[in-house]
């Protein structure tokens, strides 16, 4: 399948559906010469579940929408954004921060799910606390220092996590969020969601 067409099957653009491939999730991806998006993948995109919020027992939950890996120039890691060519250490130090939010209120929600073209790719957790960039007014950007990576994906099409929580409810979370289908709109990488909306509607990132 050409990326037009799998962005269609997907309800995403065709940027969206780079992204997605870039980010290493989809197994058979041809990248040389004109990107090929397999269709078997496709189908098993298709066929993912909804995301259950209404399980968290919040009234709404924060969601990254995160970009394919780059590298950046930061004392504290070396990239940003999801990929399955990274390590734990620095899934965990490119997801955590620093984002332009509102902290509290990502941490009300208690869990923060990372997506990619409006699926569930990664899951963090350990928000209670965040450190801010010093930016004065409303714009500032925050970290959180103590989130930890309950799990992540490394295939999308046989949704497994690839790390191992020491927390019994970091993997429950990770096992209900992860691989599902979660669309969010924001103008940010930090958009809100609704626990009670449903979520079945194909990805509206417009990306």
């Amino acid at each position: 399948m050409t990326t037009g067409q799998a962005g269609t099957a997907l309800g995403c653009s065709i940027p969206t559906v780079k992204k997605l491939m870039a980010t290493g999730v989809v197994p058979g991806v041809r990248e040389q010469g004109r990107q090929v998006f397999p269709l078997a993948a496709l189908q098993q995109l298709q066929a993912r579940p909804a995301a259950d919020l209404s399980v968290l027992g919040t009234a709404e939950v924060a969601v990254l929408r995160s970009d394919a890996p780059a590298r950046v120039d930061e004392p504290d890691r070396d990239w940003i954004g999801f990929g399955t060519g990274l390590d734990q250490a620095q899934l965990l130090a490119a997801l955590s921060g620093w984002w332009r939010c509102d902290p509290a209120r990502v941490a009300a929600g208690g869990v923060l799910p990372v997506t990619v073209a409006g699926f569930v790719v990664a899951v963090l957790t350990g928000l209670t606390e965040w450190e801010a960039d010093g930016t004065v007014g409303t714009a500032g950007r925050y970290r959180f220092p103590k989130a930890r990576l309950a799990g992540y994906l490394t295939d999308l099409t046989a949704p497994a996590n690839a790390a191992d929580p020491a927390e019994p409810e970091d993997a429950r979370l990770a096992g209900l969020l992860l691989g599902t289908r979660l669309a969010s709109v924001s103008g940010g990488p930090i958009a809100y969601v609704p626990t009670m909306t449903s979520t079945a509607q194909s990805d509206t990132e417009g990306e």
